[in-house]
């Protein structure tokens, strides 16, 4: 605030709070010194929600004592921190290769939303209602949330998951139902590999794409007993 804005603003407290209002000129004079070497930071008000009015109506409602420059610079301040406490950096539009721009970018959004001028930018919560009529029309025609082609091509970075939808839409009983006696993994682990050195130890214990057919006739057995049922 400039000293025209503190002159209004002292005017202000005045009409609310008669016992700050000073009658003589010197006085009046050092008065609003003081109140702009404190304040002149803080804008009498911004488009995004801070009034230095509704500050000091707030600071009069709530306190029996008169308001002093630093009740409004500690509003504005908190003001500023509420802002950023519910701000989420959008990414710079800077070239990312260019880490001083990028910086500055960065810094440059969050000064704007910290003085009010810009509004805080936040992630959209999720909801908890039914999805959009759109998604539900486009799983009813693929059939799941990923495309056929996104899962064949994901296929190879997970074959055991990718062996398991395959012998469950081929009608098959799904091997890693039950557990495995042969190498105890348990359900819904893969099978593994254990290879033994000739003093007992464990040697390997990598994760197989296919079950042990022990586990895949114990879960034939179980599927067949679950069919006939």
């Amino acid at each position: 605030m400039d000293h025209r804005e503190i002159a209004a603003v002292l005017a202000y407290i005045g009409r609310l709070d008669p016992r700050t209002i000073r009658t003589d000129t010197g006085e009046a004079r050092d008065q609003i010194a003081q109140w702009h070497e404190l304040l002149s930071d803080v804008p009498l008000a911004t488009a995004h929600g801070w009034d230095a009015r509704e500050a000091i109506r707030a600071h009069v409602l709530d306190s029996p004592y008169p308001i002093l420059p630093v009740d409004i610079a500690r509003k504005w301040r908190a003001y500023g921190r509420d802002r950023l406490d519910r701000h989420t950096d959008p990414t710079p539009a800077t070239d990312p290769d260019d880490p001083a721009g990028w910086r500055a970018e960065l810094l440059g959004a969050r000064r704007a939303v910290a003085t009010g001028q810009a509004a805080p930018a936040t992630h959209r919560q999720l909801s908890g209602g039914a999805p959009h009529p759109d998604v539900e029309a486009r799983l009813a025609a693929i059939g799941s949330c990923i495309p056929p082609t996104v899962r064949a091509e994901l296929a190879r970075y997970r074959p055991t998951r990718a062996a398991r939808e395959t012998a469950m839409a081929a009608g098959q009983p799904d091997a890693l139902s039950v557990a495995c006696q042969w190498c105890h993994a348990p359900k819904g682990e893969p099978c593994r590999s254990r290879r033994m050195s000739p003093d007992g130890r464990a040697r390997g214990n990598a994760p197989r794409t296919t079950p042990h057919p022990t586990r895949v006739d114990l879960a034939a057995s179980g599927f067949a007993e679950l069919t006939a049922a």
